[in-house]
C-alpha cells in the first residue's frame, strides 16, 4: 500500500504552470471584479435613465400632439371655424410633426447614452468626436440641399402654411397639393401635369384655399353712358345671383359695385367684387360677367366693342361719295398732280424728201 501510493502523491513537472497560471487568473479577478461590477452597474444605470427619459419625452410629445388635436376639433365646432380649420388635416399635420419630434428625441437621448457608455468603459472619444465633426463637415457641403429641403420641410409643416388639397403658387410651380414631404412637395397643375418642387426652393408661397377669395369683374362701358344706371343694373344683376343656387353658398358676401375704377377716350371701367369661398372666384367671375352682360344688353346699356348708334351721337356719318379723295394725284388741277404728270414723249422729228437723180 505505501509503495503503490508514493507516486500518486508525487506531482508532475508539468502540472506547476498551470496550476500558476490559474493562480493567477484568479488573483487577477479577485482584484478587478470590483471595478467590472461598478462599471456594470454605471452601464446599466446610463441605460435605464436613456430608456425612462426616452418614454417620458415621447409621451409628453404625444400628448402635446392630443392637445393640438382637442383645439382643433373646439375651433372646428364654431361656425366660422368649420369653414376655416380642417380637422382631418389639422390631424394629418400634428401626427407628422409628433412622428418627426419623437424620431428626433430618440436620436438625441438614446445617441448620448452611447457616448456616455463608451466612456464609462474608458474608451478615448477624441479621435471618434474628431472623426464625427469631419463627417458632420463633409456631409453638411455635400448635402447641404438635402438638409435645406429637410429643414424647410419641417419648417411648412409645422407652420402649415399649405397642406394636400390646397391650391398653392409656389413661384416655380402652381397647382394642387397632393403630397407633402419633408424633402418634396407634389402638385398637380392646371394641364394634369405633376410638379416635384423642393421644399428648399420655394422662396414664396401663396395659399388659395385657405379663409376665401376675392372674385373681381371689370365692366367696361361708353363714356357717355348713366353711371347710376349702370349701377344700379349691376348691384340688382349681383343680388340676383346671390340669391341663386349653387351660388349662394359660393358667396360670402353681397356683389359690391366698388365704383369708377379708369376712365379712357372710348370707355369706363366699372370695377364690381364679390368675397366667395376659396378656390370658386373663376368660376363666381365668369358667372357674375355672364349675367352683367345680358342685364346690360337688356337695359340697352352699350358696351365697348359695340357699333355706334347714329341716334346717340346726332351727328350722321359722312358718306361713302362726300370722302376726300385718298391722293392728291385725284385732283388734276392740283400742283402735286401736275408735278406728278407723266411727261408726253418728244414730237417726231420732220421727214426729210430725197431728190430724184432722174430729173
Amino acid at each position: 500500500m505505501f509503495w503503490s501510493a508514493a507516486p500518486a502523491a508525487q506531482a508532475r513537472p508539468s502540472d506547476a504552470p498551470h496550476g500558476l497560471a490559474a493562480t493567477n487568473a484568479a488573483g487577477w479577478v479577485e482584484e478587478n471584479w470590483s471595478t467590472w461590477l461598478s462599471i456594470g452597474l454605471r452601464i446599466a444605470l446610463v441605460l435605464l435613465i436613456a430608456f425612462v427619459l426616452r418614454t417620458l419625452v415621447r409621451r409628453a410629445i404625444t400628448q402635446l400632439i392630443e392637445r393640438m388635436n382637442r383645439s382643433a376639433q373646439t375651433a372646428t365646432s364654431t361656425p366660422l371655424g368649420g369653414l376655416l380649420v380642417n380637422a382631418e388635416r389639422r390631424r394629418q399635420r400634428s401626427a407628422a410633426i409628433g412622428s418627426v419630434l419623437r424620431s428626433v428625441a430618440s436620436f438625441l437621448v438614446m445617441g448620448t447614452a452611447a457616448l456616455m457608455v463608451l466612456s464609462t468603459l474608458e474608451i478615448n472619444l477624441a479621435p471618434l468626436l474628431a472623426s464625427a465633426g469631419v463627417a458632420g463637415v463633409a456631409v453638411g457641403f455635400g448635402a447641404r440641399n438635402l438638409v435645406t429641403d429637410f429643414l424647410s420641410g419641417v419648417f411648412m409643416i409645422l407652420e402649415d402654411q399649405y397642406g394636400v388639397g390646397d391650391s398653392i403658387d409656389a413661384g416655380v410651380a402652381s397647382g394642387e397639393v397632393i403630397e407633402v414631404g419633408l424633402r418634396v412637395t407634389k402638385l398637380r397643375g392646371a394641364d394634369g401635369e405633376v410638379w416635384y418642387v423642393r421644399n428648399g426652393e420655394i422662396k414664396r408661397i401663396g395659399n388659395l384655399s385657405q379663409g376665401w377669395a376675392t372674385a373681381n369683374v371689370d365692366v367696361y362701358v361708353r363714356p357717355d353712358e348713366d353711371l347710376e344706371q349702370v349701377r344700379t343694373i349691376i348691384s340688382a344683376a349681383g343680388a340676383e345671383l346671390v340669391a341663386t343656387e349653387p351660388w349662394n353658398e359660393k358667396l360670402w358676401a353681397p356683389v359690391e359695385v366698388l365704383g369708377l375704377d379708369a376712365v379712357h377716350l372710348d370707355s369706363m371701367v366699372v370695377r364690381v367684387s364679390a368675397r366667395t369661398m376659396p378656390g370658386q372666384a373663376l368660376a363666381v367671375e365668369r358667372e357674375l360677367r355672364w349675367r352683367i352682360k345680358r342685364a346690360l344688353d337688356a337695359a340697352g346699356v352699350r358696351m365697348i366693342g359695340q357699333p355706334l348708334d347714329l341716334s346717340l351721337t346726332g351727328q350722321p356719318q359722312p358718306a361713302a361719295t362726300d370722302a376726300a379723295p385718298p391722293s392728291a394725284l385725284a385732283d388734276p388741277d392740283s400742283a402735286k398732280s401736275q408735278t406728278a404728270s407723266p411727261i408726253p414723249p418728244p414730237p417726231p422729228p420732220p421727214q426729210q424728201s430725197i431728190p430724184n437723180p432722174q430729173k
